[in-house]
């Protein structure tokens, strides 16, 4: 592992200040796996007597636990952590569990439930977990958007809502990244849709203070996204520059500093989102996709990337490609001078790393989705159809020295995802069902020593600054309330030189700022969306605020502008417009834009608790085709199906849904219904009730539809959420009307 040797100012001096700064990582303790691809970022350990064999009767097998998982264990201080999946149908949510290393009992589980995403149950941890040296802490990206630190002891630290906060765009298919920690930053990327510059969808990487989870900075390096993606970046020094390196949703490797975000360069690769994560040796990068090849016609390609490159180096930095191997998920391993790429149909191939010359190439069964793990001169792999399987590659050939089958007693396929990890003289891995740990009894084998990782030079005194950030980068703040925002300085090469003594000037918020820093929403400001800038030694950072106000509060878009949607909205962007309608002002779904057929917005925080949201709908009838209306109260979903003529109370929509009940509804097109959603947890259940009814008539006394569930959502963003039943590329589909949405502390 590479680690900054930041020392100007020192760590005890800029916490003196409130300052954040990259401050070096903590020495991975040996015996220590604490990320998806090992210490080194490579798939390699060093670890010497380790097994090559085991067997399901028990021959070297150590533990094992009916827990799995799709993701890859990480080891750190004696402990095992996974992300899996826990219960069964209305009690199934998704779980981070911690294994005691040595004899695999079960010190803590901490599970936490999905919703608003139609991800289906077998995808969930789909990411690894994230651990952290220096804390102690295990970081996790959940399937639903949920970004959790959690301490040894498996309390929540700090938790962010990816989705409701940032607008994370969350698929069908489940590709969900694993967290990096470096220095004081964890860091993750996601393709998202929120607000201002971030309206539009794209994929961003967002850093975070690893121990408050404060937003420290954003960065979008590449073009609109084609794909969701789960490449997991690395982190290397190149050129003196500690630089972040990953694959993107456009086929694009990108390179940033890792301390503000900034871009280095881009290698564009595929013509598809990349999956595999990159390995990195020196100032080589090596990368691999089973796509179709951004130049060339042909499918998949292993390339060397010289990484001391500026901008877009795609025709100036390759070093060397292998086409037609399509290693689109698999990850490579570097080790002693060779790569070993394992392509989608489990073919293991050995290329010289030098020349990117095929040495052998050696077959492990049928699919691949794990990455080669190497160590004690062998090599560990899973392969997707119930295999794992050990290997003793040669310079000219590899063999199988051992293949275990993992039964089913179902008659489903016991599906491996994940890859190992190795740590203390045990490897670890887990299968859909179980985690296993093998190794041998009696071992005499060693640690290994770590190679020397590359470090950053301090900067002189007299560097010049060359970028200017203001933290932390994103904030909700309600009107009345108040934040005090850093500006700090960095030199060209990314590191930190000082805090700046900066001049603030909000844009498009109602309030002041101080020179220290703070800024106060007016008491009287609605809800809102600007940034605060700072200026200081001719350079310019802001930071993104948006303003939220407290429950209660009522909308009705009179005062707001025809065209522009919602300001403050999270997500409303070219999806939702304020639109006049029968001489009124109402939210409107826009109808005409393929992509968001179905769209959402959020209008809260995920913290809010105990309220209801209620929302004047209307719907117009186009090509015979109805609208879907629903309003979003702590994850839990009311909708209206049109063309269903149907009322649904839903928590995640998976097949099966988790929680779900509806009954007939009959409603007609240009009539307004009012809808009325509450949520709040009463003992040790959540109880969720909503109603529908025309507009002009009296609420009736009775709920329409209610559920009560005992593993409830505690939390969550209210929003509105609309489908345009209809659209094509050749018209607009059915329309969707909002108006009069309200938010209210539940009474008593």
């Amino acid at each position: 592992m590479q680690r900054p040797m930041v020392t100007n100012p020192s760590r005890k001096a800029a916490a003196a200040c409130g300052l954040w700064l990259l401050a070096p990582c903590a020495e991975v303790p040996a015996g220590n796996w604490p990320s998806w691809r090992g210490p080194e970022q490579s798939g390699v350990s060093r670890e010497t007597g380790l097994p090559d064999r085991f067997s399901l009767d028990g021959e070297n097998v150590v533990w094992r636990q009916p827990h799995g998982g799709r993701s890859t264990p990480v080891v750190m201080n004696g402990r095992v952590y996974v992300l899996n999946r826990s219960g069964s149908g209305a009690t199934e949510q998704e779980r981070v569990m911690c294994f005691d290393a040595e004899g695999g009992n079960v010190h803590w589980q901490h599970a936490f439930n999905v919703y608003l995403t139609d991800i289906p149950s077998n995808r969930v941890g789909w990411a690894s977990p994230a651990g952290d040296p220096e804390t102690g802490n295990i970081y996790v990206h959940g399937v639903q958007g949920m970004l959790l630190c959690l301490d040894r002891d498996g309390k929540v630290v700090w938790r962010r809502s990816l989705h409701e906060e940032y607008g994370k765009i969350s698929g069908y298919g489940g590709r969900t990244t694993t967290p990096v920690v470096d220095g004081d930053l964890v860091i993750v990327s996601f393709l998202n849709s929120s607000w201002g510059a971030q309206g539009r969808g794209g994929h961003r990487w967002a850093a975070f203070d690893k121990r408050t989870g404060a937003v420290v900075w954003w960065s979008e390096p590449g073009k609109q996204p084609r794909d969701t993606t789960y490449a997991v970046p690395a982190v290397a020094v190149v050129n003196g520059v500690r630089v972040l390196i990953d694959g993107g949703g456009d086929g694009a490797i990108h390179a940033m500093k890792v301390s503000t975000g900034e871009k280095v360069w881009d290698f564009q690769l595929s013509e598809g989102g990349l999956n595999a994560s990159v390995v990195v040796s020196k100032d080589r990068v090596y990368a691999c996709h089973g796509d179709e090849n951004a130049d060339a016609p042909t499918i998949g390609r292993v390339v060397c990337i010289d990484a001391t490159g500026k901008g877009d180096v795609t025709k100036t930095h390759e070093k060397w490609r292998l086409d037609g191997i399509t290693a689109g998920y698999s990850s490579p391993a570097l080790h002693d001078g060779k790569l070993y790429v394992i392509d989608n149909a489990a073919n293991v191939h050995a290329i010289e790393a030098e020349t990117g010359g095929l040495l052998w190439k050696h077959s492990v069964g049928t699919v691949m989705k794990s990455s080669p793990v190497v160590a004690d001169g062998k090599i560990y792999v899973a392969e997707v159809n119930s295999r794992f399987v050990v290997l003793k590659p040669s310079e000219s050939s590899c063999a199988t020295l051992c293949e275990v089958v993992f039964p089913s007693t179902d008659g489903t396929v016991i599906e491996v995802n994940g890859s190992a990890a190795v740590a203390n003289g045990r490897v670890y891995f887990a299968t859909r069902d179980e985690t296993y740990c093998i190794g041998l009894k009696g071992r005499s084998g060693s640690r290994g020593a770590m190679p020397a990782a590359p470090a950053e030079d301090p900067p002189g005194t007299a560097e010049a600054p060359a970028h200017l950030q203001v933290t932390p980068a994103d904030v909700v703040l309600a009107p009345g309330s108040s934040a005090v925002f850093t500006a700090r300085l960095f030199d060209s090469r990314g590191r930190f030189l000082r805090a700046a003594q900066a001049a603030w000037s909000p844009k498009g918020l109602k309030g002041l700022v101080s020179e220290a820093g703070k800024l106060v929403i007016a008491p009287d400001a609605g809800f809102g969306a600007g940034t605060l800038e700072a200026r200081a030694e001719g350079l310019a950072g802001e930071a993104r605020v948006r303003v939220v106000p407290a429950i209660p509060f009522a909308v009705d878009f009179e005062a707001l502008e025809v065209g522009k949607p919602p300001p403050g909205w999270n997500g409303a962007g070219a999806k939702f417009a304020v639109a006049s309608l029968d001489g009124q002002k109402v939210l409107k779904k826009l109808a005409e834009d393929m992509r968001f057929t179905e769209a959402e917005t959020f209008f809260g925080l995920p913290t809010w608790r105990d309220y209801t949201v209620q929302a004047d709908v209307h719907g117009v009838e186009k090509k015979r085709q109805l609208p879907d209306m629903t309003l979003v109260n702590c994850g839990y979903q009311l909708t209206l199906f049109g063309n269903q003529q149907r009322l649904q109370l839903v928590s995640w929509k998976s097949t099966p849904p988790r929680l779900q009940v509806a009954r007939p509804f009959a409603w007609k097109p240009g009539v307004w219904y009012r809808m009325k959603l509450r949520h709040g947890i009463e003992g040790t259940k959540g109880l969720v009730r909503g109603k529908v009814w025309p507009r002009d008539e009296a609420e009736p006394e009775a709920w329409s539809i209610e559920v009560a569930d005992s593993v409830p959502t505690p939390s969550g963003s209210p929003a509105i959420q609309a489908y345009s039943a209809g659209t094509t590329a050749r018209g607009p589909g059915a329309e969707a009307y909002f108006d009069n949405v309200q938010v209210m502390k539940n009474e008593p």
